[in-house]
C-alpha cells in the first residue's frame, strides 16, 4: 500500500472514531479529485452506504431551513408502525452547490441556516462543491456518501440549492428523494418541467401556511393520477419550515418509504441501479479525459488541417486517431452511436 493510500487509510480509521477535522480532510480530497480521490474511492466502497435522503426544489422553497428542523426529527429515530422508533445515533448533512465551479467553492449560507445543530457531536454537516473531480458533483457526492459511510453516518441528508439537470441527477443519487415546492402555479408546473416527478419519492409543499397550498395540493396530486402507475405513490406533505409544522409527518413519510423500499427488495434494485450509473459516468469521464488527450496531440492538429483541406472527411479521420475499434469494445472501426 502507498503511503497516500496508508495515510487516507489511517484519516478514515479516525473518522470512524469521531474525528471530525479527519472527516473534513477526506471530504476535501473527495472535491479536490486527482489520483488521491480515486485511492480514497478504492477504500470507501468497501464499506456500507448511508441511508441517503435527498432534497431539492427550487430556491427560495425553504430547502435549508426544512432540512435544519428534519435533521431534530431524524435524531429521534425511524418511526416505523409496530415498534419503538429506530434511533439513529449520528447524521450527516451535505448541501450541495453545483454553480460553485465558479466561485471556486461553495455556497455557506445553508449551514448558517443549520446553527441549531452546529454544537451537536452527532451531526456533520459540509457545504460542498467539486473543484476538481473526474465526473464533476454527478461522482463526488456518491463518493462522499461512501466516505461518510465508512466514516460511520447510518444517515446522510443532501440538500441541493435547485432543480437543474444537475439537481435532479443529485437528488436521484439518493435513496429516498423529497421534492420542495411552495404554494403557487410556477413550482408546480417548475417541478413537472424538470422532470422530478419521475425522481420524487416525497412531495412538500413547505411555507404551507400561505395562500395557494391547496391549489398546489391538487396540482401535485392531478399529476400524480396521470404519471405515477407503480407501487408507491409519493404522498404529498404540508409544512411550515420556520415553526416545524408537519415536520415530523414528513420524516414519518420518508420513513414509511424507506420501510416499503426494505419490504420490496426495491433498495437493493436502486442501490444496483445507482452502482450501474455511477460507473457508467466514471468510464464516459475516463474516455473523454483520453479524448482530451488525443486532441491535444499533434495526429490530432494534422487530421484537423486535412479535413480542413478537404483531403480527409471527420469519420475517416476519427478512425486513423482511434485505431480498429477494439479500445472500445468494437471488432472494427468506431463510429458514432456505435455503428
Amino acid at each position: 500500500m502507498s503511503s497516500s493510500r496508508t495515510r487516507l487509510d489511517v484519516l478514515l480509521s479516525e473518522a470512524a472514531r469521531g474525528d471530525r477535522v479527519a472527516l473534513a480532510r477526506l471530504l476535501s480530497v473527495v472535491e479536490r479529485g486527482g489520483e488521491p480521490s480515486r485511492s480514497l474511492a478504492g477504500l470507501a466502497y468497501r464499506y456500507e452506504p448511508p441511508y441517503t435522503v435527498g432534497l431539492t426544489g427550487a430556491p427560495g422553497a425553504g430547502k435549508s431551513t426544512l432540512t435544519n428542523r428534519l435533521i431534530t426529527s431524524a435524531r429521534k429515530g425511524w418511526p416505523e408502525s409496530g415498534r419503538d422508533p429506530e434511533p439513529v445515533a449520528q447524521a450527516a448533512v451535505l448541501a450541495v452547490d453545483p454553480s460553485s465551479p465558479f466561485s471556486g467553492g461553495a455556497i455557506l449560507g445553508d449551514r448558517v441556516r443549520m446553527q441549531d445543530h452546529a454544537t451537536d457531536p452527532s451531526v456533520f454537516i459540509r457545504s460542498m462543491a467539486t473543484r476538481g473531480h473526474l465526473g464533476g458533483l454527478a461522482l463526488a457526492v456518491p463518493d462522499a456518501l461512501r466516505v461518510l459511510g465508512a466514516a460511520g453516518f447510518p444517515l446522510v441528508l443532501v440538500e441541493t440549492v435547485g432543480v437543474g439537470q444537475m439537481e435532479v441527477e443529485v437528488a436521484a443519487a439518493a435513496d429516498s428523494t423529497v421534492v420542495v415546492v411552495t404554494p403557487g402555479w410556477g413550482d408546480s408546473m417548475q417541478a413537472n418541467k424538470a422532470g422530478l416527478l419521475e425522481v420524487a419519492d416525497v412531495f412538500v409543499i413547505n411555507k404551507a401556511d400561505r395562500p395557494g397550498a391547496r391549489e398546489a395540493r391538487r396540482d401535485l396530486e392531478q399529476m400524480l393520477d396521470m404519471s405515477h402507475p407503480g407501487s408507491w405513490r409519493p404522498p404529498v406533505v404540508e409544512t411550515v419550515a420556520s415553526t416545524g409544522e408537519g415536520v415530523d409527518h414528513l420524516w414519518a413519510e420518508v420513513s414509511r418509504h424507506r420501510a416499503h423500499l426494505r419490504t420490496s427488495n426495491d433498495l437493493g434494485r436502486r442501490r444496483r441501479d445507482r452502482a450501474a450509473h455511477v460507473l457508467r459516468r466514471v468510464v464516459t469521464a475516463v474516455v473523454l479525459d483520453q479524448v482530451r488527450l488525443v486532441a491535444d496531440g499533434e495526429a490530432f492538429a494534422r487530421c484537423v488541417r486535412e479535413v480542413d483541406a478537404g483531403s480527409l472527411d471527420p469519420y475517416t479521420a476519427a478512425e486513423r486517431l482511434l485505431g480498429d475499434g477494439s479500445a472500445w469494445g468494437g471488432t472494427g472501426p468506431w463510429h458514432p452511436g456505435g455503428a
